[in-house]
């Protein structure tokens, strides 16, 4: 991936408009001087909450035979996605709330905004995929094992990341060959879209187009599958004669349905949203949502919510404390 996102970089447009600038100022939250080292310890806290949580999820699933299932084979690829994703961003962010030069270079910006947007729409099409598992499970539980088999699994994986890879190297590139005005400064934490197009000198109309596209792409269409299934699981539910059975099987879901909303609510509001001077400044503080609060949140809310995590973390806790 890194190779075939340098040798497109390295066209002469993209030279060109490398050279007319050393870099890009991420402003972050720079006019409240006052809380840098406050926010510095929040964020270092956050993202050491995210790599420790998510990577226990990942050692649980691996480690205990009964979680070997298609359900926990998505939520430890969907933890191993949370670490990588915010480890693209958060790093960057404690280093400007810690210096005072808080400048990006050009490729630098371009690379962290491809890898968000690859990991991004790797994990919106890796939770339609996730709400087909369930899907299956309840509404044919019969046909389960079969339909949703390790090659079916993997192959859901490998068709997100063989879509989203041409798809962002495009989208990138043809961000970044925009003219860009006398001022760089991004008014964000990291290197986004949105206030990305805010700088260029150009028509931006082409870009916006694609962007609408991406966003259908990897944000509404998988977001309608995603609402069709759960009609369908929902429909399945109401159905079951026992209440203790409906709810047993409703609270399986109820963590997807969670994460989904947190997720593709965020997103929506940040990459379908009109922009506006007002709208920037909600984006910048909605974009927290996918980038930090979700991958955050997310092991606690599938810990809490499976009964057969408690039970291999409560197993793994409980060796770590005899030894």
């Amino acid at each position: 991936i890194i190779a075939i996102s340098v040798d497109v970089f390295e066209t002469n447009m993209f030279k060109e408009n490398r050279s007319a600038f050393s870099g890009f100022t991420l402003l972050g939250y720079s006019e409240l001087p006052n809380l840098q080292g406050f926010l510095f310890m929040l964020f270092l806290s956050i993202y050491g909450g995210i790599i420790l949580g998510n990577g226990m999820f990942i050692y649980v699933t691996v480690t205990d035979p009964a979680l070997d299932t298609p359900m926990y084979f998505f939520l430890k690829s969907l933890s191993f996605l949370e670490i990588c994703y915010t480890s693209v961003t958060i790093p960057k962010i404690l280093v400007n709330l810690v210096v005072e030069d808080q400048t990006i270079s050009f490729i630098g910006c371009a690379v962290q905004m491809y890898f968000m947007l690859l990991l991004g729409g790797t994990e919106c099409l890796l939770l339609a995929a996730m709400a087909y598992d369930r899907y299956v499970a309840i509404c044919h539980p019969l046909h389960y094992k079969v339909i949703m088999n390790r090659k079916l699994c993997l192959g859901f994986l490998f068709l997100s990341l063989a879509i989203n890879v041409p798809m962002h190297v495009g989208q990138v590139y043809f961000l970044f060959t925009l003219p860009f005005c006398d001022s760089h400064e991004i008014d964000n934490l990291f290197c986004d879209i949105p206030p990305l197009l805010d700088l260029a000198c150009a028509d931006i109309h082409k870009s916006q187009l694609f962007v609408f596209a991406a966003a259908a792409l990897f944000l509404v269409i998988p977001f309608c599958l995603i609402f069709s299934s759960y009609v369908k699981i929902i429909s399945a539910i109401l159905k079951m004669p026992s209440v203790n059975g409906r709810k047993k099987v409703f609270s399986t879901c109820s963590s997807h349905l969670t994460v989904i909303s947190l997720f593709y609510g965020s997103a929506i509001i940040v990459y379908l949203s009109p922009r506006s001077n007002e709208i920037t400044e909600i984006n910048k503080l909605v974009s927290l949502f996918y980038i930090i609060l979700v991958p955050m949140f997310n092991p606690v809310i599938y810990s809490l919510r499976n009964k057969e995590v408690k039970v291999s973390l409560g197993k793994l806790l409980s060796g770590l404390g005899r030894s």
